[in-house]
């Protein structure tokens, strides 16, 4: 009797549905997001703004996002978070909406704008923590680190691809109609969304008030150092190279390597670094994760040392092709040592600590760039964002649990634990031979959305 051929898979075993409508809807935001990046600023210039409007409308979009987030992560540990994912999705479709309707019509004020691009941000500050740990708690915790990785490729192919169609559109048919594409995209990923299964949502105890339920959070991050020192770390780092970036880097590309166009190139190495690391990521599993992620954020020292030199169009991008593959690492790394060392119930509230301390000096930062650089010069400036990324990350490698934290193979993830119980530091476990184990640690115990600033750029997954 002759056995019939096996149907292969469409796709591998482990990424069911959930994984499935979640990779989809955040491809697909990442698609709209950074189309809309483009089209908000262009849409800014038409309207007859110069830079510093755009500046103010990029502005309006961040403060939100940076007033709010902690609030709403402690509203997604309250609610079930598949659904403050629908409700941040359905307020973002509709200013974006509203943003191009209004940019259709020539009427668009800057102040309508700004306050527009605001909604936009409290939508993401409220997205954000609640979207954190959803692929992750998708899949089985053995092929939690792959799905994650290919999660990643995903939305920073979408994020490339997005950017060069969204400036092709623009360019064709104008702004306008690019911001009506991101909110239909908003719309589509909402939908997809709110046919998640979460017919088993883990117990959660009763909260205590907005207030304490913070508290808790906190004392969550404050008990973990390997935790509050990489937030502080990239507290600063995220900051130094948003500067180094955004302000220095393409004005050294108009005075030293021809302008718009060699920049572009250079940004696009480092999109394809990502999707480099990320797909190093789908096989290596390294076992000390925090020790490999944070090693891996010495290379962001790089881009602003070859900006202050400076450095031919090749080099910079060589550059910045090594740290796209380095942030990626970090970021797999670190998203999985959350998912296994943070309890399930308090993570939202964990998560939104982390973003922010990873946006809060962002504007601060970026207005100061201008400053610096008539006070020391650009070059010094610079040379000074390299320095303080190389210092605070081997500061950070002082920390014991950092260095010493593993990877955990054989326990399932941190429970849900009392209201007030203090944290357990990770520490590594002697096994039975006397060694350290394989990944064994005592402890106790993330997805974001796209088009926001993270660690560093993209260090952060695009979850929109």
């Amino acid at each position: 009797m002759t056995t019939p051929p096996a149907t292969p898979h469409r796709r591998p075993a482990w990424a069911g549905r959930n994984y499935t409508l979640l990779t989809t809807a955040a491809v697909v935001t990442g698609l709209g997001n950074s189309g809309a990046l483009i089209a908000a600023a262009f849409a800014v210039l038409d309207a007859g703004g110069d830079g510093t409007d755009v500046g103010l409308v990029a502005a309006a979009r961040t403060a939100p996002l940076v007033l709010f987030l902690l609030i709403g992560g402690a509203v997604a540990d309250r609610l079930p978070r598949h659904r403050v994912m629908v409700a941040a999705n359905t307020l973002n479709c509709l200013s974006q909406a509203t943003f191009a309707a209004l940019v259709l019509s020539g009427d668009a004020a800057l102040w309508q704008m700004a306050v527009l691009a605001g909604v936009g941000g409290t939508g993401q500050a409220f997205f954000a923590p609640a979207a954190e740990g959803m692929v992750l708690s998708s899949v089985t915790g053995e092929q939690a680190s792959r799905a994650f990785a290919f999660f990643r490729m995903g939305v920073n192919g979408a994020n490339i691809g997005g950017a060069a169609l969204g400036g092709a559109l623009i360019a064709a048919v104008g702004p306008g109609w690019v911001l009506a594409i991101d909110a239909a995209a908003f719309a589509f990923a909402g939908a997809l969304r709110a046919f998640l299964d979460v017919s088993h949502p883990p117990a959660r105890a009763p909260g205590g008030g907005l207030l304490r339920e913070l508290a808790e959070g906190w004392r969550e991050v404050a008990g973990r150092p390997w935790l509050w020192s990489i937030v502080g770390q990239f507290a600063v780092v995220n900051a130094v190279v948003a500067a180094a970036q955004s302000v220095y880097g393409p004005q050294v590309a108009e005075d030293h390597l021809g302008g718009a166009r060699p920049w572009g190139v250079a940004l696009a190495a480092f999109g394809a670094g990502t999707l480099g690391g990320g797909l190093l990521m789908t096989r290596w599993r390294p076992r000390r994760m925090l020790l490999v992620g944070t090693v891996c954020v010495f290379p962001l020292a790089l881009p602003s040392a070859a900006l202050a030199v400076p450095l031919p169009l090749a080099g910079l991008a060589s550059v910045m092709f090594l740290c796209g593959v380095t942030v990626e690492v970090f970021g797999v790394c670190w998203m999985m040592t959350l998912h296994q060392e943070i309890p399930e119930d308090k993570f939202s509230r964990v998560s939104a600590y982390d973003w922010f301390g990873s946006v809060a000096m962002l504007p601060v930062a970026t207005a100061l760039a201008g400053p610096t650089e008539r006070l020391v010069g650009r070059s010094t400036a610079l040379w000074g964002c390299s320095a303080l990324v190389l210092l605070l990350t081997a500061v950070v490698l002082l920390v014991p649990d950092v260095r010493r934290l593993r990877r955990r193979t054989d326990a399932p993830r941190p429970a849900a634990t009392p209201a007030g119980s203090p944290p357990v530091s990770a520490t590594p476990v002697a096994d039975p031979a006397g060694g350290p184990s394989g990944g064994q640690v005592i402890a106790r115990g993330s997805e974001s959305a796209g088009g926001d600033p993270g660690r560093a750029p993209d260090a952060r997954p695009g979850l929109s």
